[in-house]
């Protein structure tokens, strides 16, 4: 048993949020757990022990998923924070609508929307791919799912983003966007059935609410998780692909000639970027880690992005190479909170990458502006200049 090593990174300091990756491979450098005073965290930094860690829920609870006590108690009771059973039952109607079996109807449609908009911008010439399509593409699809209409469609980036915001330490940045969440956390425990559309999963989680499915007062909850947890990590990782593929057009060609491969190519673009910077969790006992001691009751940083570069574990991790196929990158988590949205968020994204690689040759890119943000990782505004077509 030994104390970890000890680091002066603040995780949540702007240049590191900005590209996080020197930091991250310093810390692993270091151990698979490195003490943070800075941000009052230990922080773990290699693939095996974060997929241990995300593994074991007895050891590492989700009661504390943010950097902020405020957030943590905010979110008490939903799924995303809490721990089995209470997880189990609450997690059980989330995925009900997300299963692949739920999802199979949606497959069509949401190729078709993904084609149409992207043969559209390929007409257009030049775009923000972030406004023009990691935005507006999840957006509509999520909010055609759910149901949302009127001001829950209106305010939907607006909610999704600070959601995300306030997940990290009270900084300027969550202190800002804690008014915003509140309105998304206000409507969600006001919403009715009647104020979502009809046939909409939204509508399916009041049924099981009716039903007993799951405990009264909950619907809300659930359905702030849509929201709250599934939109801006999908827009974030949209707008990585169109980045990615126009940084590296060789491998945008590997699958224009290879269909098979977009699965692999978005298992890859996660895999390389993953959209969530760090995760929260508590220490309920003692844990070691690599021999490593975690101290009872301490707050644990959970870095995907750090363990999907692990030399250990991926060969060359720093390359895109969408041939890699990694299916156990850690961008979803795992164990009993790996993500409940990923199969929509899959279908979305193939969608879109298999529609980018038929229609487009080449993308000219302008420089990318990228924004702080605490928890998501993701790209401001992307100017596209010019697509060469196919």
């Amino acid at each position: 048993m030994s104390t970890p090593p000890t680091s002066d990174i603040d995780l949540f300091a702007d240049e590191v949020l900005l590209d996080p990756y020197p930091a991250y491979a310093a810390l692993r450098d270091l151990g698979s757990v490195v003490h943070l005073p800075e941000n009052d965290v230990y922080a773990l930094t290699r693939y095996d022990a974060i997929r241990g860690a995300l593994a074991d829920w007895e050891s590492f609870s989700s009661t504390s998923i943010g950097f902020n006590p405020a957030v943590n108690e905010a979110l008490a009771g939903t799924s995303l924070a809490s721990d089995p059973p209470v997880h189990t039952q609450l997690r059980a109607t989330l995925t009900e609508n997300l299963s692949p079996r739920a999802l199979r109807g949606l497959k069509g449609r949401i190729e078709a929307k993904a084609d149409a908009l992207v043969a559209r911008l390929v007409e257009q010439g030049s775009f923000d791919a972030v406004d023009a399509l990691a935005r507006a593409f999840p957006l509509e699809v999520v909010a055609d799912l759910i149901g949302f209409t009127g001001e829950a469609r209106d305010n939907m980036l607006r909610w999704g983003q600070a959601a995300m915001q306030v997940i990290g330490p009270m900084n300027q940045r969550t202190a800002e966007n804690f008014p915003i969440a509140g309105e998304l956390y206000a409507w969600c425990s006001q919403v009715r059935a009647a104020d979502l559309a009809e046939g909409s999963v939204g509508r399916g989680i009041f049924d099981a609410e009716a039903r007993g499915d799951i405990p009264a007062g909950t619907a809300g909850h659930i359905i702030h998780q849509y929201l709250g947890a599934g939109v801006d990590t999908t827009m974030a990782s949209i707008g990585n692909i169109v980045a990615l593929f126009g940084r590296h057009p060789d491998q945008l060609a590997l699958v224009r000639e290879n269909p098979s491969l977009v699965p692999s190519a978005f298992s890859e673009v996660l895999r390389y970027w993953a959209p969530i910077h760090a995760w929260g969790r508590r220490a309920t006992r003692d844990v070691l880690v690599d021999g490593a001691l975690i101290p009872e009751g301490a707050q644990v940083a959970v870095l995907f992005g750090a363990g999907n570069h692990d030399p250990r574990h991926y060969e060359n991790p720093d390359a895109f190479l969408v041939e890699r196929n990694p299916i156990d990158h850690l961008s979803f988590g795992y164990g009993p909170h790996g993500c409940a949205g990923q199969g929509l968020a899959r279908l979305e994204a193939h969608a879109v990458i298999d529609a980018l690689s038929r229609r487009v040759e080449r993308l000219v890119l302008g420089p990318e502006d990228r924004v702080p943000g605490n928890i998501t990782r993701s790209i401001e505004k992307l100017p596209v200049l010019e697509v060469v077509p196919a």
